[in-house]
């Protein structure tokens, strides 16, 4: 029979099994909120944080005089333990619930208030000696605890996702230098435009990724700024002086982050507009990555019946039914994930909409939605990274065949003939499904052989200047 202790709290008492470090609130969070199925220790750098407040709250409370320094010393190092990750299944409380983060907070006062009375040789649930509110969560809120670890625990998820991302812009970089002299075909609303090379192409996708990472940047910047010591509603209710600044100061040696105290912390308490930029960065990127999974999917489509300009990667059969058939698989995945990660934007901003006067209690929702968000988007970067582009190849004589084949390419007789006369050319050519050579050429005589040759090398096919 597995042993219990008994817990209580204002609600009544409870038994707790005595092999956990959480207590009778972590419990009651378990019976009552079972939505994501996603428990808090999915979320590591989440449980590092809570751990990383707490010291700081500890030892702030320490330097003020508010705690014996042996208490706070008990607690620093139980926060240290659970800050390695070795206690990470005693934090199971789901993801989404109710009550602004409460049960998180909670279950981390909790976890580490029985970590130090082990540490002090007591048994767990003796709280005479380190109490989970009058200790662990002095001079602390949920409502400001939780949003603190969350931004630290954000900015530090933010460096693996732009790490991915710019392995990602790298890839399709040198995949870019790689096709420089490929000749292809350039087409906007997926009409024949003018030729380009595939090259310059691949070079515009890392561009376009490259941007983003500026803008993970600036949203790193913006959630650095915390409310900690703002206590329940920003007034620092129950908190001693100076206890917001110096709690800060340890928080920023102990994560190496340059946190900053908010200015107005009744406004930073209830403010979610840090997290709904983040979100709309993340659904920027997600929109661009499918768009660019989109454009790889046309260009590899085929192999007989499509572009067919490119070659994805082959990771399984297409089909159930036809045999020989090759899916874009990954370029696919990477489309779903950003749906999900565009979604989420909707659901960040309705959620961030819907705080009322002094405190959001959506917060739940939006860490859920947003730490989902980026641990999806960094695997699909590293999935397209790994398992397709870095082995996409060229079908470059198809790409050129297009090209010479493509009426578009009367476009560079322009500045020559004239609007009208190419126009006529291009009309007569899609009519008779005759080449633009030989009707501005051979036929019309519109030009000589020598002008056409110095229109049409490579080099200005695919880099051109302007020729009269």
């Amino acid at each position: 029979m597995q042993s219990t202790r008994l817990e209580h709290d204002f609600l009544g008492e409870r038994a707790i099994p005595d092999d956990v470090y959480y207590g009778i609130q972590t419990l009651r969070a378990l019976e009552n909120f079972n939505i994501t199925g996603i428990p808090l220790h999915a979320e590591p750098l989440f449980v590092e944080a809570l751990a990383h407040v707490k010291k700081a709250a500890a030892l702030a409370n320490r330097d003020l005089g508010v705690l014996d320094p042996a208490l706070a010393d008990y607690i620093a190092r139980a926060c240290d333990r659970v800050a390695a990750g070795t206690l990470n299944t005693h934090f199971p409380t789901d993801m989404i619930q109710g009550g602004a983060g409460t049960s998180v907070n909670m279950n981390a006062n909790e976890v580490i208030a029985n970590v130090a009375l082990e540490l002090m040789g007591k048994r767990k649930g003796d709280y005479d000696f380190c109490h989970p509110n009058n200790h662990v969560n002095c001079s602390q809120s949920t409502n400001d605890a939780y949003p603190t670890a969350f931004r630290i625990a954000l900015n530090k998820k933010l460096v693996g996702y732009r790490k991915a991302l710019e392995l990602l812009a790298d890839a399709f970089a040198q995949k870019g230098e790689e096709f420089r002299n490929v000749l292809k075909m350039g087409r906007t609303q997926l009409q024949d435009a003018v030729p380009m090379s595939m090259g310059d192409e691949f070079h515009a996708f890392a561009t376009n990724l490259r941007e983003e990472l500026l803008r993970i940047d600036d949203s790193r910047t913006l959630i650095r700024e915390i409310n900690m010591g703002a206590t329940a509603i920003g007034t620092r209710v129950n908190a001693p002086t100076g206890y917001a600044e110096l709690v800060t100061e340890h928080l920023r040696t102990i994560t190496g982050l340059d946190l900053v105290l908010a200015g107005d912390l009744i406004e930073a308490t209830y403010d979610t507009g840090a997290y709904v930029q983040l979100s709309g960065v993340l659904k920027r990127t997600a929109v661009k990555l499918s768009k660019i999974c989109n454009d790889l999917r046309l260009l590899s489509s085929g192999p007989r019946a499509g572009f067919f300009e490119i070659n994805l990667p082959p990771l399984q059969p297409g089909s159930s039914i036809m045999p020989g058939k090759v899916n874009p698989v990954v370029p696919e995945v990477v489309n779903q994930t950003a749906f999900y990660v565009i979604g989420a934007d909707l659901t960040v901003t309705m959620a961030a909409e819907a705080g009322q006067l002094q405190l959001n209690v959506m917060e739940p929702v939006i860490s859920f939605a947003l730490f989902t968000s980026i641990s999806y988007l960094t695997r699909a970067c590293h999935t397209l990274c790994d398992k397709c582009v870095v082995g996409i190849t060229a079908n470059a004589e198809r790409a050129e065949q297009l090209v010479r084949n493509s009426v578009g390419i009367v476009t560079q007789l322009n500045p020559i003939l004239g609007y009208e006369a190419t126009a006529e050319i291009a009309k007569e050519a899609l009519r008779t499904g005759k080449s633009v050579y030989d009707i501005a050429v051979v036929e019309r005589r519109l030009l000589t052989q020598a002008k056409w040759e110095e229109v049409f090398t490579f080099e200005n096919l695919i880099r051109p200047h302007f020729i009269q």
